[in-house]
């Protein structure tokens, strides 16, 4: 069934939930507004949201090594306390994230940390390809936005589909997380490095030179 705008900016003012798990709570509650507000409840992402504007200070700096030595994985995860960082459920979210890194090679934590630099190289490449297909120039766009956007998907690795379980995203993941154990969640930074890999073929993600 089509949910409209207005409803999922309704769910989002009384959950304080994003967009995006807004949208798919009322998708899998069929529109029922209590029902979704519930499923978000459920789900964790409601009160994780209300988490979001404190800080997270504590954590670790976990590593990853995989395939004989030859894959490497270093990422910063944080969380409130460090009795939380310590405790076995923020521990596996940790090594679960670290065999993510490890698995699908993403280029950033999020989206936004791409430079507007690669992100317009990559996007010509697409428009290129576009008007090789001969369709109108407005189908044209259409087509370069949507690699554009799967592009950015695919290297963001809160948006990556969880390689343990495809139904659910890293970011789901991580706001489940925090819903259980009532801290704000938050993937800082990571530096993936493989045996052989071209000097400068990839930038380590955010929050270079801290």
């Amino acid at each position: 069934m089509g949910i409209t705008a207005k409803e999922v900016k309704e769910l989002r003012e009384a959950t304080g939930a994003g967009m995006m798990d807004c949208k798919k709570a009322l998708q899998e509650c069929e529109g029922d507004f209590d029902k979704a507000a519930n499923w978000l409840r459920e789900k964790g992402i409601a009160s994780a949201a209300k988490r979001q504007d404190r800080e997270a200070k504590e954590g670790a700096v976990v590593s990853y090594i995989h395939m004989g030595g030859k894959i490497g994985v270093l990422a910063e995860i944080n969380c409130e306390t460090d009795f939380v960082a310590r405790g076995e459920p923020f521990q596996q979210f940790c090594k679960d994230v670290c065999l993510q890194i490890c698995s699908t090679a993403p280029r950033w934590v999020r989206r936004e940390e791409a430079s507007p630099e690669e992100v317009e190289a990559e996007k010509a490449i697409y428009m290129v390809q576009a008007r090789e297909s001969g369709k109108p120039e407005n189908v044209q766009q259409k087509i370069s936005e949507g690699k554009l956007n799967k592009w950015l998907k695919e290297n963001s690795l809160l948006e990556q589909e969880f390689v343990k379980n495809p139904d659910v995203t890293i970011e789901e993941l991580m706001k489940e997380l925090s819903g259980k154990i009532g801290e704000k969640i938050d993937i800082r930074r990571f530096a993936r490095f493989q045996l052989g890999e071209a000097l400068g073929a990839r930038k380590p993600a955010a929050d270079e030179g801290e």
